[in-house]
Parts: structure tokens; C-alpha cells; sequence
């Protein structure tokens, strides 16, 4: 029996994903103008950028523990085998819930073989991730192999990726209120990473062809033979900007493939509409 592979919502994956290519989905909910939703099932990326254009903040909580129960317990009584991928414990509170439910589980079934990982990746750099393991259980790759690689990927995960306003970052206390403020008027977009699993600064950049251009020398810096290697990159509603910045990245530096995703609602409810965001490997696996 294949390796079961799990995963939450923060991948950013598309819906389609999990059915094609039987990934257990576990999904993050958003709080948009009121009303609670399912990330991905029963809510999308526009309606969450729309309500933020409208003037609501919308707000995010973790996978429901009841869903981690029923899963795990039905695994366990199936004697399946699994990992669960997990979105960055620094920036969610999902994979600490997932391991106390999973030990509580174990309290009845002991010999139950789940291992959770928290890959300290967010959106489609952990859903880079995600797709890789779910192609080794596909092709019977061993749990340990599997784990392997979601290990090392996840290590070298690089995350790059700015806004189209400080504003959103600011109210979700990423950046301060007077550097939104002076950001805006200078017109200076910021260019973030994920550094062991926390939001980091590392740049500031007056103008956004500027900022287009820097994010694909720091990939030049950062990255290691994209001619082997996915190169992922996500857009909040964006559609304008993946393509000019899909378009640099394929002229510059020739990856394998490109693949491309919505920056999902979860994620989306902090970066706001307009961001754009590029994942790569800083290391490639041997073979």
C-alpha cells in the first residue's frame, strides 16, 4: 500500500491537486465579512481579494482538531501509513495542533505510522513540497525516501515574494503603520523572505519594475541550477504581474519548468491583492 500523503491548505495548491493525485486535504478557514469558510472548499482566493478591495480584513484560524482526529483515527484503524506536511509552525498554530491530536490518537492505536513535518514553508514553496512527495508515494517510493526528500526541500526551500501594498502587511503587524505610510508615498514595495519558517524583510525597492528585476537577481544569488529544478510562482490576483515576472524568469534563467498557482485565501488574507511570489531551491537533491 502506497504512503498516505497529507497536507493543509497554506500549499496553495490547487483544489484538483488533492483529488488527482489522492493527497489528503486538510483545510485552514477564513473569516470574510462575517462568515466562516473552508479554505479551498468552500471559499476561493477572488472572493477573500474582493472582500479586502471592499474594506473588510478578513481573518484566518487553523485546521478544525476534530478533522485531524477523524483523519488520523480512520488511517490508524485502516493500518495506513502517512506524513502529514504541515504548514510553518511560526506562522500557524496548525502543526502543533496536528501533533497533540496525533498523540492522542496513538494513546489507542500505538503502532499507528503517521510522522508530521513541519517544513517552515508557506504557500506554493511548501506546495513544492507537497507535489514532490505526492509524485514519490505515487511511484511506491518508500516512507523513508519520501521523508528524505521532504526534509531536504524543505530546508532549501528559497521564498521571495513583495506586495502591492504595505497597508495589509502593516494591519497583520508584519511591517510597521509609518513604514506603510511612507512606503505608499514613495511608491517602495518591499521585497520578504521565509526564514526558518518566520515573515522576514530583506529589502526595500522604490518602483516595480525595479522590484521585478532584483527578485530575479536574488534568485541568480540564491538558487542552484534552474535548468534542473520547478520553479514555482504565485499570484494574489495578479495576473498582469505573474506573466511579466514569469516572462523575466524564463529568459533569465531557463528552469526546467515553471509552475504556476493563486496565492490561496489563507495567505492571501495577510499579503492583500497583488502580491507575487517566487520559490525555488537554494540546493538540488542528489540523485
Amino acid at each position: 500500500m502506497p504512503v498516505k500523503i497529507l497536507a493543509d491548505s497554506a500549499s496553495d495548491l490547487p483544489k484538483n491537486f488533492y483529488s488527482d493525485h489522492n493527497v489528503t486535504l486538510f483545510p485552514l478557514k477564513v473569516q470574510v465579512n462575517g462568515q466562516e469558510y473552508e479554505d479551498i472548499i468552500t471559499t476561493d482566493p477572488k472572493t477573500v481579494y474582493d472582500a479586502i478591495r471592499g474594506g473588510d480584513l478578513p481573518k484566518t484560524s487553523q485546521v478544525s482538531p476534530l478533522l485531524f482526529e477523524e483523519v488520523f483515527t480512520k488511517m490508524a484503524e485502516n493500518n495506513e501509513d502517512g506524513i502529514y506536511i504541515a504548514f510553518s509552525s511560526e506562522l500557524s498554530g496548525t502543526y502543533q495542533t496536528s501533533v497533540m491530536i496525533l498523540d492522542q490518537v496513538k494513546e489507542k492505536y500505538p503502532k499507528f505510522n503517521l510522522t508530521i513535518v513541519d517544513t517552515k514553508c508557506a504557500s506554493l514553496g511548501f506546495g513544492l513540497v507537497v507535489k514532490e512527495a505526492a509524485r514519490l508515494a505515487v511511484e511506491n517510493v518508500s516512507k523513508e525516501e519520501i521523508l528524505k526528500d521532504v526534509l531536504f526541500r524543505s530546508q532549501h526551500m528559497e521564498h521571495l515574494f513583495t506586495v502591492e501594498d504595505l497597508d495589509y502587511l502593516a494591519k497583520g503587524g508584519r511591517v510597521s503603520k509609518a513604514s506603510a505610510f511612507l512606503g505608499g508615498l514613495l511608491n517602495i514595495k518591499p521585497i520578504l523572505n521565509v526564514e526558518d519558517g518566520k515573515l522576514v524583510p530583506i529589502e526595500k525597492i522604490r518602483g516595480k519594475k525595479k522590484v521585478y528585476r532584483r527578485l530575479v537577481e536574488l534568485m541568480k544569488e540564491r538558487g542552484e541550477d534552474f535548468s534542473h529544478q520547478v520553479v514555482g510562482i504565485s499570484h494574489a490576483d495578479s495576473e498582469d504581474t505573474l506573466l511579466e515576472v514569469k516572462s523575466l524568469i524564463e529568459e533569465e534563467l531557463h528552469p526546467k519548468e515553471t509552475y504556476i498557482s493563486n496565492i490561496g485565501s489563507v495567505i492571501g488574507a495577510h499579503t492583500g491583492p497583488g502580491a507575487i511570489a517566487i520559490f525555488f531551491l537554494s540546493k538540488l537533491p542528489s540523485e
